[in-house]
């Protein structure tokens, strides 16, 4: 028998808990149960009909070949377009990137050396502490609570930066909170790990979908913040792998020697339809779903509350609620498997997204239709009563 050493690194990199929620999901629908997915992370729109019709005329025209390893300049000029007038990069510090996940490879295989921090929410992301421990640095999680909106603040990064620290990671709208960093604490943030001699990077996959108050993205606080961002979410386009960083020139110049030889270049038919991302059509059809989203957001809130979740501080992005299930459980993953299998409805337990009492909470996504929305919270609030 073949013997395969695998490496160290991978006992520190988890599986999503998440995955296993919806492959029994997946099982008990193919043995005849409906199901109502609300643990999924994914827009449940399908991508805009002009950017699909932009990447079919690409591939129609022949443009299957490799692009420069920034992107596509066109592309990388409207990106950059995109931004405020009063804090807009130039196109030659925007990179293209095979979605946002290969953006922040390609971060923090440049700025991390072996033993280095990165600070981060707890909770948060858990592709972002794994990203970490790829190149051999360490996630340093930060418990933040509902007094700071789950979110990092000058404070908090002052109490936690060591002197192997080198980054902040900041992701506003959050995933699981749905929660923002307000204008006013992000330029606090950027103050602070300036001043401290780091790198703050600013995951803003999630901007455009918010419900309320307005945040303007971090380039407008400072001009040395990395912001890395996706077409997957806001656009609809998580299955064509297509994202940006933007980031001061130094760290361009490793970028594109990092992507010459990890990625070459981010998809090319991805790149050509991410050209009509930008278009007024789409831009119209991007505010229709963002307020689809407003209004799923403001019945599932008191709907999830009314069960007796309790959700600390109200979600103003993304796509989700971070509930607390304590007065139903003290382990959520034990709690999502019995909400799947006697209520049929799917969520992602607490232990995806870190270490901060993880058994305390759930995570709902509501990415899928109103009236399915509708029909879950009928059929938790029918199983939770029935545990009385």
């Amino acid at each position: 028998m073949t013997r395969i050493r695998l490496a160290d690194r991978l006992a520190d990199i988890q599986p999503f808990y998440v995955m296993d929620i919806l492959g029994r999901a997946k099982a008990l629908e193919a043995a005849g149960r409906s199901i109502i997915h609300m643990e999924i992370g994914e827009p449940d729109f399908p991508t805009p009909k002009p950017i699909i019709d932009a990447g079919i005329r690409s591939l129609e025209a022949g443009q299957t070949h490799y692009t420069p390893a920034l992107g596509l300049p066109e592309l990388r000029q409207a990106v950059s377009d995109s931004y405020p007038s009063s804090c807009r990069p130039g196109a030659e510090r925007v990179v293209i990137t095979p979605g946002a996940s290969g953006a922040l490879q390609l971060v923090f295989a440049a700025l991390i050396n072996p033993g280095d921090e990165v600070l981060l929410a707890d909770p948060g992301y858990p592709c972002h502490r794994h990203f970490a421990r790829l190149f051999e640095g360490r996630a340093a999680p930060v418990a933040v609570t509902a007094e700071t909106g789950f979110q990092l603040n000058g404070d908090l990064i002052r109490e936690h930066w060591t002197e192997r620290t080198v980054a902040v990671l900041v992701v506003s709208p959050s995933n699981p909170t749905g929660t923002i960093v307000p204008d006013d604490a992000m330029a606090e943030i950027a103050d602070t790990v300036t001043e401290l001699g780091g790198t703050l990077i600013v995951d803003e996959i999630y901007h455009g979908l918010t419900y309320g108050p307005t945040v303007t993205t971090a380039l407008c606080h400072s001009p040395d913040v990395v912001i890395v961002n996706s077409f997957s979410k806001l656009y609809g386009m998580t299955g064509w792998r297509a994202g940006w960083v933007v980031a001061p020139d130094i760290l361009v110049e490793a970028i594109e020697r990092l992507a010459q030889n990890i990625f070459i270049a981010a998809a090319t038919p991805a790149q050509h339809a991410a050209m009509a991302a930008f278009s007024d059509e789409v831009a119209l059809e991007l505010e229709r779903r963002r307020a689809i989203f407003q209004e799923r957001r403001d019945y599932l809130l008191p709907a999830v509350q009314s069960l007796g979740f309790k959700v600390p501080v109200t979600p103003e992005g993304a796509f989700y609620l971070y509930a607390d299930c304590s007065d139903f459980t003290d382990d959520s993953y034990v709690f999502a498997l019995e909400l799947l299998s006697e209520a049929g409805v799917a969520i992602t337990p607490g232990k995806d997204f870190g270490d901060n009492q993880p058994e305390r909470y759930v995570r709902f996504s509501y990415a899928n239709e109103l009236a399915n929305l509708k029909e879950a919270m009928t059929r938790l609030q029918q199983y939770l009563s029935s545990r009385n």
